[in-house]
């Protein structure tokens, strides 16, 4: 057995009783969105899976391995890791379909070049995506979404208890199918824009081939932007409903990783 012992007793088993619930805890705020940006301090995110560990503490009987430097007692952290990292990467397979959205509906309007750094993940993004991204931050705090799901990553501590978290072949395969739905939702929110930006890019093309003396990009560049733009003001209530819908989905998808 390898333990360590400072000589503290009660306070030091109670010590390493929160330090072992903060690993699950900690990994699901590094994998999720809104936890895990790189915007925030990682003292911050330190203190509130220090204070999500304490309840959990009070309110489940969790115990730390014995023996937590001990083969046995690493591979038990590697599970919290592994359930704590799936809860937080399916909720970010969601607010990513907003992005991919982001990425066709730029392209047809030409915005490709419109890029901006996406504080979350520190990479360039299209400014679109921004928008998006915003937007769907701001529904899902509005729907208490970050509490409910820290209400569920709490709740993951009664199904899946320390020693029981190793997720089989098919709780797998079912969080990489949640991709599936994260193009679909995609697809949905680029779907009204892109069909206007069609129209516009049908129109354009019949125009310069009826007057080959138009300039194509001094005349396909500008309305494809305008078009884009009025659409997306126009298609604005159904963005939101799609955002919305998506919150709750996201939710109920984390919450369908918690059902043996």
């Amino acid at each position: 057995m390898i333990q360590l012992d400072f000589g503290f007793g009660a306070l030091e088993a109670e010590f390493w009783r929160i330090l072992f619930a903060m690993t699950r805890i900690g990994a699901a705020m590094l994998a999720a969105p809104l936890f895990g940006a790189g915007s925030v301090p990682p003292q911050l995110r330190v203190i509130l899976a220090g204070a999500i560990a304490v309840m959990v503490c009070a309110w489940t009987p969790l115990a730390a391995p014995p023996a937590l430097f001990s083969a046995m007692g690493l591979l038990m952290v590697a599970g919290e890791i592994l359930v704590g990292l799936s809860l937080g990467f399916v909720l970010q397979l969601s607010f990513a379909a907003p992005i991919i959205a982001a990425e066709v509906i730029g392209g047809a309007m030409g915005m490709s070049m419109a890029t901006s750094v996406d504080p979350n993940s520190g990479t360039a993004s299209p400014a679109l995506g921004q928008y998006f991204t915003v937007v769907l931050t701001v529904i899902f705090l509005a729907l208490g979404g970050h509490l409910q799901w820290i209400g569920l990553l709490i709740e993951s501590y009664s199904v899946f208890p320390p020693g029981q978290t190793w997720l089989g072949a098919e709780k797998l395969a079912e969080i990489a199918g949640f991709a599936t739905t994260m193009f679909l939702t995609a697809v949905a929110i680029a779907l009204p824009v892109t069909l206007v930006l069609l129209v516009v890019q049908v129109v354009t093309g019949v125009l310069s081939r009826s007057a080959p003396a138009l300039n194509l990009f001094a005349l396909g560049l500008p309305a494809g932007v305008i078009a884009g733009i009025a659409a997306l003001i126009v298609s604005a209530p159904l963005l939101t409903d799609q955002l919305t819908d998506l919150s709750t989905n996201a939710l109920g998808e984390v919450r369908s990783v918690l059902v043996r």
